[in-house]
């Protein structure tokens, strides 16, 4: 599913070259649970945006689902992203203004879905993440765990094989954070692939798999 060859990034920091990503090979399969851990600094981060297409490598291959992706264009990008990958974030990137059904609502819109089809999904994934009496209040009249609950029902409302989350439970309580991780994990067990970035050994000793990086390298 997810295949990276060689895999570098380099970031340019004045005068200095940084080598967040140095000579990636990495391969996760459908369905698979795996963990990125690693210091700060270890490149972490942009291994998750280069696996989310939100950062494209210096060089190397990237295929996904047997495409190629490492050569489209940003339009292109943006349409495997939208059809293959769900990102949930530490800070949850809600929008303040929306309800919690809005700010679901909103990558089916922008992917022309039909406005019936879409009450119903924003329904059914409500009702998921045990919401559904909260539906119509926004981000600042939620609690934290609610809010990351929104931010994964709207990663989710898509219907993405593959569910990249990063931190999820970083600004979380305890509490919050273990009932995050056991719906990300419930929708593990329905066959999506997830990847997990966290700092926590415990959270990250959960997942199948678990991928050191130490500067940049797997290790």
């Amino acid at each position: 599913m997810i295949e990276l060859e060689n895999i570098h990034r380099t970031f340019q920091v004045g005068e200095q070259s940084v080598h967040a990503l140095n000579n990636i090979n990495l391969t996760i399969n459908k369905g698979e649970y795996v963990s990125i851990m690693g210091p700060s600094g270890s490149g972490k981060s942009t291994l998750l945006n280069v696996i989310a297409l939100l950062d494209q490598p210096s060089s190397g291959i990237y295929s996904l689902n047997n495409q190629i992706v490492t050569q489209l264009d940003d339009n292109q990008l943006a349409q495997v992203r939208r059809e293959n990958i769900g990102f949930v974030f530490q800070f949850f990137h809600l929008i303040a203004r929306y309800s919690a059904a809005e700010n679901i609502e909103i990558p089916m819109i922008l992917a022309g879905v039909p406005i019936q089809e879409r009450k119903q999904r924003v329904a059914d994934a409500l009702l998921a993440v045990d919401l559904q009496q909260r539906a119509t209040h926004r981000p600042d009249q939620l609690s934290g765990g609610q809010i990351q609950r929104v931010a994964i029902a709207r990663a989710m409302i898509m219907q993405p094989q593959i569910l990249l989350a990063d931190e999820p439970t970083g600004n979380l309580d305890s509490k919050s954070g273990e009932g995050i991780i056991e719906l990300l994990e419930n929708l593990n067990q329905k066959q999506t692939t997830l990847v997990m970035i966290t700092h926590d050994e415990a959270l990250g000793s959960r997942a199948q798999r678990i991928i050191r990086l130490i500067d940049g390298k797997i290790v």
